[in-house]
């Protein structure tokens, strides 16, 4: 097993497996280790059984073999219901309470575990503004006045409500369109690094996957575990041809997402006049947002920075020179 991302891990699958009665393998025994504050994205055709292993986390499905360990702590045979009260738990449909208000929503876990109404409704409120819906305008709402991609901002909300270490999310952004699916993607991701919760998240996206992903852990059919492994090593070297496959033949595209920029793929400042550079972006950007950039606004570079400072510019040859490297 590769070294989690922190050197340890907060969730430990070993053997872990489900066999129905009627002899149907869902999962294989799996081995899967997940760092603590590291986001683990589960990947794989219909079917395959990434869905069963996230709830056996939970024991919203019992393993049949297997044992999970959160912590260090084995929490095989704990009692599910005070398991599911320390784990968050996102899934598509958001399953909201329709005749609640959104505030009331996000209360629900809090209360549960006995926290005043005030400190509960004062907690809610906190995190509708971290999801980036203004409790002014939402709180007081219900579900059904809300779009879905706010919604599922809610959704998320409760599950933080009772600060979790870890959070499971099950197809957390597949019912919004496509706009709104990036920004909630973009929204999780600054709260992930604002809040470095350890999470599992399930989709059949693999482009969701690999922008999303510390790691990528790629499932087969029979809940086989075909590839765990960084969003680049995956792109770059697949385990087998089911892995090629699944990951498509415009991998090499993908791997724009999940390759830095480095000052050593730049051009120098000198003579440089600003009327060429157009809008500056960070150092340590992707190359596929350096690359929106120079597309965007239609010029022949673009301006980077490191903080307020200027540090370069980055030209099409220079974008060119890190995917080369990137490939090797």
């Amino acid at each position: 097993m590769d070294a989690t991302a922190s050197g340890e891990a907060m969730i430990r699958l070993q053997g872990l497996g489900k066999t129905y009665a009627d002899g149907t393998v869902a999962v294989q025994e799996l081995d899967l280790d997940v760092g603590r504050g590291e986001m683990v994205c589960l990947v794989g055709p219909s079917g395959c059984g990434k869905s069963t292993t996230l709830k056996m986390i939970n024991r919203l499905i019992e393993p049949t073999t297997g044992r999970i360990i959160l912590d260090g702590t084995d929490v095989t045979e704990a009692d599910p219901v005070q398991l599911r009260r320390g784990i968050g738990y996102v899934i598509q449909q958001v399953g909201l309470f329709p005749h609640q208000k959104i505030v009331n929503n996000v209360m629900t876990v809090p209360l549960l575990y006995g926290e005043s109404r005030s400190t509960a409704r004062s907690r809610a409120l906190e995190l509708l503004e971290t999801v980036g819906l203004d409790p002014g305008q939402y709180a007081e709402r219900y579900p059904h006045q809300l779009s879905g991609g706010q919604r599922q901002r809610v959704g998320v909300a409760r599950a933080l409500a009772a600060n979790p270490p870890v959070l499971l999310m099950d197809e957390p952004f597949g019912a919004v369109d496509p706009v709104v699916r990036s920004r909630l993607q973009d929204e999780f991701l600054r709260l992930q690094r604002e809040l470095g919760k350890t999470v599992v998240l399930v989709t059949h996206d693999i482009d969701e996957a690999v922008r999303m992903g510390d790691r990528v852990a790629v499932f087969a059919a029979g809940g086989r575990l075909a590839q765990y492994a960084t969003p680049m090593e995956l792109l770059s070297r697949p385990a087998d041809d089911f892995v090629a496959d699944f990951v498509g033949s415009t991998r090499g595209l993908r791997r724009l997402a999940v390759t830095p920029l480095r000052a050593e793929h730049l051009e120098p400042l000198d003579g440089v006049a600003a009327s060429q550079l157009g809008a500056a972006i960070e150092l340590e950007s992707s190359l596929e947002e350096a690359l929106a950039a120079l597309l965007r606004d239609d010029r022949p570079m673009v301006g980077v920075r490191s903080g307020a400072q200027f540090v370069g510019v980055l030209t099409p040859n220079g974008i060119h020179r890190a995917l080369r490297e990137s490939l090797r």
